[in-house]
């Protein structure tokens, strides 16, 4: 089922790095007609305006809504309810609401009691971002080849999420359909725990007493700086996703923890063997990332190296 992945007017209600890069990409793939945005702050609002990436930059998520084919929420998860809750009254009959939290099972249940039934809920979870936010840090080619998982509730209109799911494809993206409890739990291993790991391990290195901050980022190896770059991730945000998916993440961090324990154990007892399978078996999920093009193979994970000068 081929479906027309453009649409009249489209909403972006917040306008940080994703709903930048949502707009200049649907911008630049001719999908709207029209791109309206709102944004929180007055300075954020005023930026975009600088940007001319948008036709229109409004300042009530009402008015934003107003005659919008497609409503998308690019705000933290914490706040979807309440503004689903403020625009219900101001949607188009068949209107789709969407958003891009990366947490399910609380955005549905937090917009679904808000939303009038002549509107189509089809949340959504583009699985790709950086460390930077704001509206400057968008770009138009950040979901080509990432996924992006569309979790519409029971008895959602088949024609509307394949509609938004035309949309997301035409954005470059590759879209999975899956149930909002199913992606929370993926998610919390794919991509929540390593965030809170992340957090948790340059937190230590910053409260290490005994070693200076400029030691730490001096001799920062690769891992230690991939780990910085997780770390530096939107504060807001993640808050807001370990809170709205706090159960799926404490089933995961539980196992994380026995598995954690079993290598202290081989550590301590000078099980090489152990250490090795381990380690050839995860080495393998890291060869599969690559192959299916969610990575690069390059050395040092395609860092760019200055020319050696000869003497």
């Amino acid at each position: 089922m081929n479906a027309d992945p453009h649409f009249r007017r489209v909403a972006l209600i917040g306008f940080g790095l994703i709903g930048g890069s949502i707009a200049r990409a649907a911008k630049l793939q001719g999908l709207a007609s029209e791109i309206v945005t709102t944004a929180r702050s007055e300075k954020t609002r005023a930026r975009v305006a600088e940007l001319g990436i948008v036709d229109q930059v409004v300042v009530t998520n009402a008015e934003a809504v107003k005659d919008a084919d497609l409503v998308i929420l690019c705000i933290p998860v914490g706040a979807c309810g309440p503004v689903a809750e403020e625009i219900a009254a101001h949607l188009k009959p068949g209107a789709i609401v969407s958003d891009v939290g990366s947490v399910k099972g609380a955005v549905v249940r937090d917009m679904a009691p808000h939303l009038p039934k002549s509107a189509h809920f089809v949340p959504a979870h583009p699985v790709a971002g950086t460390e930077h936010s704001g509206p400057d840090s968008g770009f138009a080619e950040l979901f080509i080849n990432r996924w992006c998982i569309l979790t519409p509730p029971e008895g959602t209109d088949a024609a509307a999420t394949e509609h938004l799911r035309a949309f997301w494809a035409a954005m470059g993206a590759k879209v999975e359909v899956m149930t909002p409890d199913h992606h929370d739990l993926v998610l919390a291993i794919t991509s929540h725990l390593p965030h809170l790991i992340a957090y948790t391990i340059v937190g230590t290195a910053d409260e290490l007493a005994q070693v200076t901050e400029s030691e730490v980022i001096k001799f920062s190896a690769g891992g230690f700086r991939d780990f910085t770059r997780i770390a530096a991730s939107d504060p807001t945000m993640w808050r807001d996703v370990f809170l709205a998916n706090k159960e799926a993440v404490l089933e995961m961090l539980g196992t994380f923890t026995e598995d954690l324990s079993k290598l202290t154990r081989a550590i301590r007892r000078g099980d090489g063997e152990a250490l090795f399978d381990h380690f050839t078996r995860t080495r393998a999920i890291r060869r599969g990332i690559v192959e299916i093009g969610q990575d690069s193979a390059a050395p040092d994970f395609g860092r760019q190296h200055g020319a050696l000068k000869k003497p």
